[in-house]
């Protein structure tokens, strides 16, 4: 009890300690960069579906092979969909110490009632760099 006299009730905060700790630093991943590329040249009206990812090798190269799935609801949504169907086999992708090799609509699947929407099945091949 004496003690309690003289010690505060909360904890003492020492800002030294807090503004010495460093952040962890968090890496994202060639897989990662590929993906948010792919979403953002989709535009705001493409909504991920799924992303799948799976090493893949030949002889001379190494890499990963990517699925990535994206749904367009909606007249506007459909034309951005158009769009990345032209633009994506030749689009250069900046991914550091990565190389997409391929790039690919592998699979489309639309209608047009009672909304028109689109569902995309994109194939890349990505090659490491190094």
């Amino acid at each position: 009890m004496w003690l309690d006299l003289f010690l505060p009730a909360t904890p003492i905060e020492r800002k030294s300690e807090a503004a010495g700790t460093p952040h962890p630093r968090v890496r994202i991943s060639p897989g990662e960069r590929l993906l948010r590329a792919v979403v953002a040249l989709a535009g705001p009206h493409a909504e991920l579906m799924q992303h799948s990812e799976a090493p893949w090798a030949s002889v001379t190269f190494a890499g990963t092979r990517h699925t990535i799935v994206l749904h367009f609801q909606g007249w506007e949504a459909c034309d951005a969909a158009e769009e990345l169907m032209a633009a994506l086999p030749e689009h250069e992708f900046t991914i550091p110490r990565t190389l997409v090799a391929d790039a690919a609509v592998v699979r489309l699947e639309q209608s047009l009632l009672p909304e028109p929407e689109m569902t995309m099945e994109l194939a890349l091949l990505l090659l490491d760099d190094a």
